[in-house]
């Protein structure tokens, strides 16, 4: 049993500490929620990725490569949504996946499915409607982010603590900025 004047290292959640930093460095110049469709393409492509690759520990890795390709995307070729770049390194990640025969596919599978359509058509309404429905997808997303952080699985724990932060502290921020502009 713990001394109860051993204080817990604020270290422990570096995951949620990072997650609030991004999502505040993000929120700054967000505009609209197709700002957002390609962070939920890459939430979901992370989980198929890690999944695909049999590595929990690869999500770290995903992330990072992520954020190069929406970065590039859209400092590159403005006039791609990084959105569609994202859904083909997903398609990539799931074609690899399945010829390798890793097990435990078909989840992340459909979440990437579900969470790229949201993706999609809300690039395809966009406005209010479009930022609400990526907001919601972003909270589905946070509640899968939960489910992996207490059952351990798909991806490392870390990961899914700093994606619950971020795709919530996302999609409030959202929600906000469209109610109030």
């Amino acid at each position: 049993m713990k001394n109860m004047t051993e204080q817990v290292s604020p270290l422990r959640h570096w995951p949620t500490m990072a997650a609030i930093a991004v999502a505040g460095v993000i929120a700054y110049g967000l505009t609209g929620g197709e700002e957002i469709a390609p962070i939920l393409t890459a939430s979901a492509l992370i989980y198929l990725g890690a999944a695909a690759l049999r590595r929990p520990t690869a999500a770290w890795p995903l992330f990072l490569i992520s954020g190069v390709v929406i970065g590039a995307t859209r400092a590159l070729v403005p006039a791609v949504d990084p959105t569609w770049p994202m859904l083909g390194l997903a398609a990539v990640l799931a074609v690899y996946g399945l010829l390798t025969g890793s097990g435990g596919l078909s989840r992340p599978l459909l979440a990437m499915a579900g969470f790229g359509l949201v993706a999609v058509v809300t690039l395809a309404i966009g406005g209010d409607a479009g930022a609400y429905l990526v907001a919601a997808g972003m909270l589905g997303h946070a509640a899968w982010d939960v489910h992996h952080h207490r059952t351990g699985k798909v991806v490392v724990r870390s990961l899914a603590e700093f994606c619950f932060v971020l795709d919530t502290l996302i999609a409030v921020a959202l929600v906000v900025l469209t109610v109030w502009p």
